[in-house]
């Protein structure tokens, strides 16, 4: 990978854990501090995997 699709690759990482941590946040009923971590942290596990299935739906 170059530079150009690298920056690309982070920043449809960080599109995806924006988006789903928003979701989470939507989702949720109370917020605190430890629903703000486990979001964050859930968002950053699931973006690297919603990254890669739309890759693997679109053969990019």
């Amino acid at each position: 990978m170059n530079r150009r699709t690298t920056l690309l690759a982070a920043a449809e990482v960080a599109g995806w854990w924006a988006a789903l941590a928003v979701l989470w946040l939507v989702l949720i009923s109370a917020v605190d501090t430890l629903e703000l971590v486990v979001g964050a942290a859930a968002a950053g596990v699931a973006a690297p995997a919603a990254r890669a299935a739309r890759r693997a739906v679109t053969g990019r």
